[in-house]
Order: structure tokens, then sequence, then C-alpha cells
């Protein structure tokens, strides 16, 4: 389960990478609109996404000893 969690930050971080990209072209209101309402909140919701799928993953853990 922790390797979703990490290409889940993967793949997050390589968007936020080609955005800067793209953002070096696109520079008015818009861009910063688009940012503000779509990225940041993705780039939240993913962290926050991961620290659960790293719990998960400890807990799955934490069943399959008990139950060997």
């Amino acid at each position: 389960m922790n390797a979703n969690g990490t290409r889940l930050s993967g793949i997050t971080k390589d968007l936020w990478n080609q955005w800067q990209i793209a953002k070096q072209d696109w520079r008015d209101s818009k861009s910063i609109e688009f940012e503000k309402k779509y990225l940041e909140d993705l780039l939240a919701s993913v962290d926050k996404a991961v620290s659960v799928i790293e719990d998960l993953d400890k807990i799955m853990t934490k069943i399959r000893v008990d139950c060997e």
C-alpha cells in the first residue's frame, strides 16, 4: 500500500514541475487563479492522502504480523 502513496506523491510532484514550466509562458491573472484554486488544493489533498496511506500501511502490517 505504501508504494501507492509513493507513486501518488511522485506523480503529483511531476505535475507540479510541469506546472512550473507552463507557468513561465502563462503569466496572467487566470494562471494565478488556476494555481490557487486547483493546484494548491490538490497538493494539500495529496499530502493528506499520502499520510493516511502511510498510516493504513502501518495498520495492515501490524494486522499481518498479529495474524501470523
